[in-house]
């Protein structure tokens, strides 16, 4: 084949590869624009055509001016696709004005199931226990038990402080450890089904209520309610979604309809992945409000619920409003 032939059986391709690599370079983090996904698949097929004939065209020994063009666009689809940008202001807060809160929206029976599993055990523990304290013990050994006494005394210098962290820096991180550990237990159980995740909230559910019952029941009530109260807002309904984004990789083995079990699991993965970069973010957001603000015994507990019925509403209407014009 000559290389004009050459040039003009393939130029179409190169072509359109070009148009494409634009459209692609010119993209944002969160939600895609249209006709993205679609887009970025084509650009990597004809990325993978256009290296192969680079490779016909340097064995030929074609003229330059192709094998620099094929150069070049091969360069660039390799750079966008396997090496994008970082993540810029603008794509940042495409995500958290748009995609995060429509991707909840859109996942609302999954959220519904696992704020029910959650919560219900919570109510249900919670009203138990306080009713019978000696039944924390079926849940939490004694040493436990004698912990959290400790941690919400009113006479504790920081409130909620495990005996072994000196400082607050070291709550944080301790915080930030718990929470994503749950989290993941929630989002991870997904994969037995979704048996896991509906395991996982219950139980988490259960042992917070018990808690909450029993220290209720010690008259420690004045101390830990105002302790959980404001970062609840994002550490509960972090749970709850990573719990929801279990929830929707489970759906898809157990039923993945007119998909095979991997095509389901893969499509459910790309949608649990919008809940779990949110759920990130939330858990940070709790632990830094955990560590600094709720163990401030200093902060009168008007203050701490003012400002907890705040964040709450926070919450409730960024997840329900938001964004919902771009739905």
């Amino acid at each position: 084949m000559t290389p004009l032939a050459f040039e003009e059986l393939y130029e179409n391709e190169w072509a359109e590869l070009e148009t494409l690599l634009e459209l692609l370079a010119g993209g944002r983090f969160g939600a895609p624009a249209p006709g993205e996904p679609e887009s970025a698949a084509r650009a990597a097929a004809l990325y993978r055509r256009a290296c192969e004939q680079l490779a016909l065209a340097r064995a030929r020994a074609y003229p330059a001016y192709i094998v620099d063009r094929l150069e070049r666009v091969t360069a660039t689809a390799h750079r966008l696709i396997y090496h994008r940008r970082e993540i810029d202001f603008a794509r940042l807060r495409r995500f958290v004005a748009a995609a995060f809160p429509a991707a909840v929206r859109k996942h609302a029976a999954y959220v519904a199931v696992a704020a029910a599993v959650f919560l219900v055990p919570t109510i249900a523990l919670g009203l138990a226990v306080y009713r019978s304290p000696e039944l924390i013990l079926s849940i939490v050994g004694p040493e436990t038990v004698s912990g959290f006494e400790q941690m919400y005394s009113p006479t504790a210098a920081s409130i909620g402080r495990t005996r072994d962290a000196s400082t607050d820096w070291v709550m944080f991180a301790y915080y930030i450890r718990n929470n994503i550990g749950v989290a993941f237990q929630c989002f991870a159980g997904g994969l037995f089904a979704g048996i896991g995740s509906l395991f996982f909230l219950a139980y988490n559910g259960a042992f917070g209520g018990a808690v909450a019952g029993y220290l209720t029941a010690r008259g420690l009530s004045s101390t830990f309610f105002p302790f959980v109260s404001t970062h609840s807002a994002f550490e509960l309904t972090a749970i709850v979604l990573s719990g929801a984004a279990g929830l929707r990789i489970g759906r898809a083995l157990f039923a993945p309809r007119d998909r095979t079990r991997v095509q389901a699991l893969i499509e459910a993965t790309r949608d649990a992945a919008v809940l779990l970069y949110g759920v990130s973010a939330m858990l940070v957001v709790a632990a830094a409000i955990e560590a600094f603000w709720s163990s401030a015994g200093w902060l009168p507990p008007s203050v701490k619920f003012g400002v907890a019925a705040a964040c709450w509403t926070a919450v409730l209407c960024y997840f329900a409003l938001q964004g919902t014009h771009a739905d």
